[in-house]
Formats: C-alpha cells, structure tokens, sequence
C-alpha cells in the first residue's frame, strides 16, 4: 500500500503530463567492470503500466491474507514480483530491461509451485520453460542491438533508437524479440503455458498474472520493437493485426466447450 501511495505521489505531482520525454531519470555505471548502467525514467508510455501495477499488486495482497503457510514468504515474493515488473516498465537500458524480465520470473515460480493446485508443479515447469525459452530470443535481440556497429556496447535506449540497420539484420532481430514477447502475452500458437498456469495458480497470483505479466509483453513490443525497429515493425505490424484478429476468433470460438 505504501508504495501505491509512493507511485500515485509520483504521478499526482512530479510527473509532467506535457512533456513527452524521459521524466524522474536515475543513470549511473552499476557494475563497472561489465560496464553495465543503472539507468531508469518513466514517460507516458510506462507510467500507466506502473500505476496499474501498483494498483493491482495491492488488490492481490490483500485478497490473500490471511496467507495460512509460509505467509512472510508468500509477500515476500509478490513484492519481489512487483519489484521486476516495476523495473521492466521503468528500464531505459536493454540490459537491465533484460534482467528485470528474468528476475520476474523467479518469484512466479516459486508462487506458482508452492501455493498452487494439484497440477502446480507440472504448471509451473510448463510455464518457466515457456518463459525461459522466449528470453532466449530476447537476450540474443538484445546482445544483437547493444554490440552492432559500435567497439562498446551501447545498450542505452536513446542511443539505440536512433541506430539503423540493414533492413535484413533488422527483421532478425524483430522476429526474436517478437518471439519473446509473444510468448509472455501470450499470441498463438505460444499460449498454451496459460490455461495450465491460470488453472492451477493461487487466486492472487492469477490477478497478478492477467493484471500485469500478460501486458509485459504487449509493453515489450511497443517499446523495443516498434520504437527501435521501425522499418521492421512496418512490414510485420499488418501480420500482427491478422494474428491478433485470428486469436479473438479462436479464444471465442474454444469458449463454448468451457464446462468450468
């Protein structure tokens, strides 16, 4: 709750509505030796998922409690989860963006696995194989855009952002890091993670799950794929409205043979 009260402070008086760039801007070397930064901001386009995330973590909490096992356990990885898609929405560098994604994760396994139904464990293998697997694409486009064209890697979002590429290296790294999140979203045919893990999860890790790690994805291909990769995004955006318009048709076809 505190830290609702912290972000919707943020929002209500430091956060310029007017501004379209780059607010509340922490930059400093993290780990100097791999010549990592710590570079967060927020701007129009992630302060609305961290509103909501703050929101909705919160509901989640306290639809749990009283939490009857392993309660300082069970807040301490919602708090970790919310911490990893706190800075996923707030990350300005692909790296740290990167890491955010992954630390998420853990906390959604161990929740998944401890405090679920009977087919927890199966769901929860499912699921982080699912994930893991889409990060690999997503760590490889990453690598891909920090270390081309340059003798350092520049893994700053501004920087990559105005970076071009041949029109062919470019719908490569599109087409991974479309894989990952497309996995997290979930888009067909790579959804089949979701019916197991929302059948199995607690209630409040399932709030959690369709509130904010499903629109990580939709985040993810907004931010790095259409903001760094224009040229490709423009030959493969009508592909996703035909994707998307199939998925609307198939998830409400399926629901007529739905008896839970």
């Amino acid at each position: 709750m505190l830290e609702l009260l912290l972000t919707t402070y943020v929002f209500c008086y430091h956060f310029q509505l007017n501004d379209p760039l780059i607010q509340l801007v922490e930059d400093y070397k993290w780990i100097n030796f791999f010549d990592f930064d710590w570079r967060l901001g927020i701007d129009g386009l992630s302060i609305g998922p961290i509103l909501l995330t703050g929101f909705i973590t919160t509901l989640a909490t306290l639809a749990a409690w009283p939490v009857t096992r392993d309660s300082r356990l069970f807040h301490f990885l919602m708090l970790a989860m919310y911490s990893g898609q706190i800075g996923s929405f707030s990350s300005r560098d692909l790296l740290l963006f990167f890491i955010m994604w992954e630390l998420e994760l853990i906390p959604v396994y161990l929740l998944l696995s401890m405090w679920g139904g009977k087919k927890r464990l199966y769901s929860a293998t499912k699921f982080i194989l699912y994930t893991a697997g889409g990060s690999i694409f997503l760590l490889l486009g990453v690598l891909g855009i920090g270390l081309y064209g340059s003798n350092e890697p520049t893994f700053n979002f501004e920087t990559s952002a105005n970076q071009s590429y041949p029109v062919a290296l470019e719908i490569i790294f599109y087409i991974g890091l479309e894989i990952a999140f497309a996995v997290k979203s979930p888009i067909i045919p790579l959804h089949t993670w979701l019916p197991d893990t929302h059948g199995e999860a607690h209630y409040s890790t399932c709030m959690l799950l369709a509130g904010i790690l499903l629109k990580m994805g939709a985040y993810g291909l907004v931010r790095i794929n259409m903001e760094l990769l224009p040229h490709a995004h423009s030959i493969f955006s009508p592909w996703l409205v035909v994707v998307g318009t199939m998925q609307i048709i198939y998830a409400a076809s399926t629901s007529s043979g739905q008896r839970n």
